[in-house]
C-alpha cells in the first residue's frame, strides 16, 4: 500500500482518452478510445485462446486460480480492435473484430427475461459464487454487436441486441440487471448480486451501450425497441441526480455504494478510478448537456490533491483489510 501511495503521489494517473462526441447513426469510435495492447487495456488480461479471444486471470481473493472469459473486457478488446480497423481498413483487423462479435453471439444465454452474458468468476467481496449477470457486460455486447451489424448487415447481431435490452428493464430481484428499480432510482449493475453492489463507472458504461442502440436503431426502423432504449437511457441519466451525492465523501468519492452487512461502510476509489469518473462526467455533460454532470466534475476534480489522496489511503487500507484483500 505504501509503495502504491508513493507511485500515486509521484506519477500521473492513467490518462483516460475520450473519443469525439457524436450522436450520428453510424457507430464509429467508441466514447472512450481503447487500444488492443493487453497491458494498456487491463493488466488482468493474460493472453488469448486459440480463437484469439482474450483470457482473464482471477482476483487475489479467489481461491481457485484459473483463466476465464470476462465479457466486459472481451468487449473492451473488441472495441479496441474496431478502432484499429477504422484507422487501417485492414481485412485482418476486420476479421479479428468480427471474431469477437461472433464470440458474443455464440456465448449468449437466452431466458424469458432476455439475453445475457454471464461471467464465471467468483466475486467474494459481493458474495457471488455462481456465474453472474452484468449490465456492463450487456452494454459491451451491445456496442460490439451493433457495430458488427452495421459492418456486415447480418440481422442476427441486431436481433440479439434487441433482446439484450430487456434485462435493463428488470430489477435484480426479478432476474434483471438493474438495482433499486422498484424504489424509483434505477442503477445499472456492473456486478449483479443478491443485494445492490452499485459500482459507479459500471452504471456510466452501461448507459453508453444503451446510447449506441438509440443511435444505431432509429425509431423509424423499430419504434418499440428504440423507445425502450430511449426510456432506459433517460431514466438512467435522471437517476444519477439521486445517486451521485451518495458517492461524495466530502474530499474523495466512493468506489461503490454497496450496503451489504459484511461490506466496508465506506470503500473509497483509487486515484485512477477518480480520474475515470471525472472523464465520464465530462463526457456525459457533452453528450446530454445536463449541467449537474459539469457541477460534479468541477467539485470532484478539486478533490484530486495529495492531501486528500493520503487521507483516502487510510480509509482504503481499513476497507481492504475487512475484504481480506491485504
Amino acid at each position: 500500500m505504501l509503495k502504491k501511495l508513493k507511485r500515486d503521489l509521484l506519477k500521473k494517473a492513467y490518462p483516460f482518452e475520450t473519443g469525439p462526441v457524436t450522436l450520428q447513426q453510424e457507430l464509429n469510435q467508441y466514447y472512450f478510445l481503447f487500444y488492443p495492447d493487453l497491458r494498456t487495456l487491463n493488466w488482468q488480461m493474460q493472453g488469448f485462446d486459440e480463437q484469439g479471444i482474450p483470457l482473464y486471470s482471477s482476483y487475489i481473493d479467489v481461491e481457485e486460480k484459473r483463466m476465464v472469459y470476462y465479457p466486459i473486457s472481451i468487449g473492451q478488446y473488441g472495441l479496441a480492435v474496431f478502432h484499429d480497423y477504422l484507422k487501417s481498413c485492414s481485412a485482418e483487423k476486420k476479421s479479428s473484430f468480427l471474431n469477437v462479435s461472433e464470440w458474443f453471439y455464440r456465448h449468449r444465454t437466452e431466458t424469458e427475461n432476455g439475453i445475457f452474458w454471464l461471467t464465471d468468476l467468483p466475486r467474494p467481496e459481493y458474495r457471488i459464487q455462481t456465474p453472474w449477470k452484468s449490465a456492463f457486460a450487456q452494454s459491451r455486447a451491445l456496442s460490439v454487436m451493433l457495430r458488427a451489424w452495421q459492418l456486415t448487415g447480418e440481422e442476427k447481431y441486431l436481433n440479439v441486441s434487441k433482446k439484450a435490452l430487456a434485462p435493463f428493464h428488470l430489477d435484480i430481484t426479478e432476474g434483471g440487471v438493474t438495482a433499486c428499480r422498484n424504489a424509483g432510482h434505477p442503477f445499472y449493475e456492473e456486478y449483479v448480486a443478491a443485494e445492490p453492489t452499485m459500482v459507479l463507472d459500471g452504471h456510466f458504461f452501461s448507459l453508453m451501450g444503451i446510447l449506441d442502440f438509440i443511435r444505431a436503431v432509429p425509431r423509424n426502423l423499430d419504434p418499440e425497441s428504440h423507445d425502450l432504449a430511449k426510456h432506459l437511457f433517460d431514466e438512467g441519466i435522471e437517476s444519477l441526480r439521486y445517486w451521485l451525492p451518495k458517492f461524495d465523501m466530502g474530499f474523495w468519492i466512493r468506489f461503490n455504494y454497496c450496503q451489504m452487512s459484511h461490506y466496508p461502510e465506506t470503500d473509497p476509489c483509487s486515484k485512477s478510478y477518480l480520474r475515470l469518473i471525472l472523464a465520464q462526467l465530462k463526457l456525459f455533460h457533452k453528450l446530454t448537456g445536463r449541467k449537474f454532470f459539469e457541477d460534479y466534475y468541477i467539485r470532484w476534480k478539486n478533490y484530486d490533491r495529495p492531501v486528500n489522496l493520503i487521507r483516502m489511503y487510510m480509509i482504503k487500507y481499513r476497507a481492504l483489510q475487512k475484504l481480506k484483500r491485504l
